[in-house]
């Protein structure tokens, strides 16, 4: 991290708001990443923006066009360092700079190669001054989708399983099974709309015939594109992924974690079942659990969560974020240590 000089408690207050306003565009915004940006002068709000939807425009044009004239002489803050190389819109770092911006404060350098550091290098040989580092654990974290697929060439991959109180997702093969409330199953749906693609094996597909969408009212425009992982069947025609247009992949965790990052893909949910979760784990793919447990139990005759893999060797490499109350479920996420 640098940073030109030190940062004041106003400048932490804008840049909060300014990962808020990026955490609207999660899932939202295809290949490019989601990005906020609060533009301030005399400490009075003239700009705010974050990434459209498909990624254009960004965050930093929409919030220099709302403020305008009053862009001149103010502070920007911009969750990701601003772009500097020339695609369908010129560099967003040429526009702070020429709408008269005199400061920019960011929280995390971009480490996309056609920008990495450029961004800044153009601010500051404009004249402006640069600050960078503020809020950039929270950044990164909101952002993991893009600058995971940028330094590891995959997506963020988000693993989600509900399980009994002793470890299983079904009563029984092939049987569905409900296991969590409406309370957890609502925060599912959201977790769906913050994802670019949602990905099952067969197993799940045959056994649950699941849609993959988001259901919350409001938000149904934000179902993430579905994808299956089968070996070798492909999808029964007469099933909702197969009615949907779902595309079937196959391949290892590893290759279809890249074949997704290829294509553009930033945050990956993990739906199940119990082969593709243990696949993904084992691969050390998995960036983020959500582990959602209910309080009743289903037996021996129940199906593991995980096909065999313990539930606290799967959860080794992990350390918990954070955990809340969904009704009568709990909701505990996981945070992989080393990924």
């Amino acid at each position: 991290m640098i940073t030109a000089r030190p940062v004041t408690t106003d400048d932490a207050r804008w840049m909060d708001y300014a990962l808020r306003l990026g955490r609207r565009a999660l899932g939202t915004t295809l290949e490019n990443p989601n990005v906020g940006c609060v533009i301030v002068r005399d400490n009075r709000v003239v700009g705010v923006g974050w990434t459209r939807p498909g990624g254009r425009p960004h965050a930093e044009t929409e919030a220099l066009h709302m403020a305008g004239q009053e862009a001149r002489g103010a502070t920007a803050y911009v969750t990701l360092e601003p772009c500097a190389h020339h695609g369908r819109t010129p560099p967003c770092a040429e526009a702070l700079a020429s709408a008269g911006i005199a400061r920019v404060v960011t929280a995390v350098e971009d480490p996309d190669p056609r920008v990495s550091g450029g961004g800044h290098a153009i601010l500051r040989a404009a004249g402006l001054q640069v600050d960078i580092g503020l809020r950039e654990e929270a950044a990164r974290r909101d952002m993991a989708g893009f600058l995971t697929r940028m330094t590891k060439k995959r997506p963020y991959v988000v693993l989600k399983l509900a399980v009994s109180a002793d470890d299983k997702i079904a009563a029984g093969a092939g049987q569905r099974t409900a296991i969590s409330g409406p309370e957890a199953k609502a925060r599912v749906h959201l977790l769906r709309a913050l994802c670019d693609a949602i990905l099952v094996g067969m197993g799940t597909v045959l056994a649950d015939d699941p849609e993959l969408t988001c259901r919350l009212p409001g938000l149904e425009g934000r179902s993430p594109k579905p994808f299956v992982l089968s070996r070798k069947r492909d999808l029964p025609s007469n099933s909702n992924l197969g009615r949907s247009g779902a595309e079937v992949l196959r391949g290892s965790p590893a290759d279809v974690a890249f074949e997704f990052g290829r294509r553009g893909i930033n945050r990956l949910m993990v739906e199940g079942g119990a082969q593709v979760a243990r696949s993904f784990l084992e691969a050390g793919l998995v960036d983020e659990f959500h582990v959602i447990r209910a309080a009743a139990t289903l037996g021996p005759a129940g199906v593991d969560a995980l096909a065999g893999l313990a539930m606290d060797r799967a959860l080794l490499p992990f350390g918990v974020r954070e955990q809340e109350k969904l009704g009568s479920d709990v909701l505990t996420v996981y945070e992989a240590r080393t990924n």
